[in-house]
């Protein structure tokens, strides 16, 4: 989380020195991004918004159709999809902010007025407070989040805070906290933005199930083997404050979970 903040930043940071080149599971699972700067009660105004009569319903010289926005020019030279390519990785570090359009014209305007070197504000005071802000908006939407998910039907929430989903029953046998499990799992930011997938990389996981986050071991412990299930996990449960990688601080996750074998631990050897 903190390294993906110091992107943004990195960026507005040109008002002060030259721009530099930028370089280019759950095993306790890891991605999804900082935030930008705080909500601005003032917008800059929208051009006035011209009438336009419905199509078929006699559209005339004095009110013409809008015309389509033109279609941006295809990215052709490997320097163009490498600059394209800054744009998406600040896209990922705002993602978790959450930005409305005016907030989102906001960083775009921050951009600019840094690289004139005429910031309205100086970084070094409000710089500081971005991290403040992130945590704060992945907090809000945690609490909503979790307060959804539990009134889901079917949804139970637990004495931990847990709330767990069973999509599909299996059969036999639940895993012990000693156990080691295979699984096969996607685990989601409360936006929607996927930080890790077994899927995805083609391979299930497999590990003690009493290695994993909190989440985890009491979770699958209530599945059986073949069924799959949707554990939607506070952060307390989870990575806490501090995040973990590109998961911001104080994040509830979401992991929808397929358990496919359970492996007792292996018997101490007799001497």
């Amino acid at each position: 989380m903190r390294s993906l903040l110091l992107f943004v930043p990195a960026l507005l940071m040109a008002q002060t020195a030259p721009p530099t080149k930028a370089p280019a599971t759950p095993a306790k699972a890891a991605a999804a991004a900082p935030k930008a700067p705080a909500k601005a009660g003032t917008t800059a105004p929208r051009p006035a918004a011209t009438a336009v009569h419905p199509a078929g319903r006699g559209a005339s010289a004095a009110h013409p159709a809008a015309a389509k926005p033109a279609a941006p020019p295809p990215l052709a030279t490997d320097e163009e999809k490498t600059i394209y390519s800054i744009g998406l990785s600040i896209s990922r570090s705002l993602a978790s902010f959450d930005l409305t359009p005016a907030e989102l014209e906001l960083v775009k305007r921050g951009i600019s007025d840094a690289l004139a070197k005429q910031p309205a504000v100086p970084l070094e005071e409000w710089g500081p407070k971005i991290q403040a802000l992130a945590t704060a908006r992945v907090k809000a939407a945690s609490v909503a989040y979790l307060a959804k998910a539990a009134a889901e039907p079917g949804s139970i929430k637990t004495e931990s805070g847990l709330v767990y989903r069973e999509l599909r029953p299996g059969t036999g046998e639940s895993p012990k906290a000693a156990d080691t499990v295979k699984v096969n799992y996607r685990g989601t930011l409360t936006n929607g933005s996927e930080f890790d997938s077994s899927y995805k990389r083609g391979q299930p996981a497999e590990f003690p199930l009493n290695g994993v986050i909190r989440c985890w071991t009491e979770g699958v412990q209530k599945m059986k083997v073949g069924g799959q299930s949707r554990l939607v996990c506070p952060s307390e449960l989870a990575y806490g404050e501090q995040g973990n990688q590109s998961i911001p601080g104080g994040s509830t996750l979401i992991f929808e979970i397929e358990l496919l074998e359970i492996s007792a631990p292996a018997a101490p050897v007799a001497k």
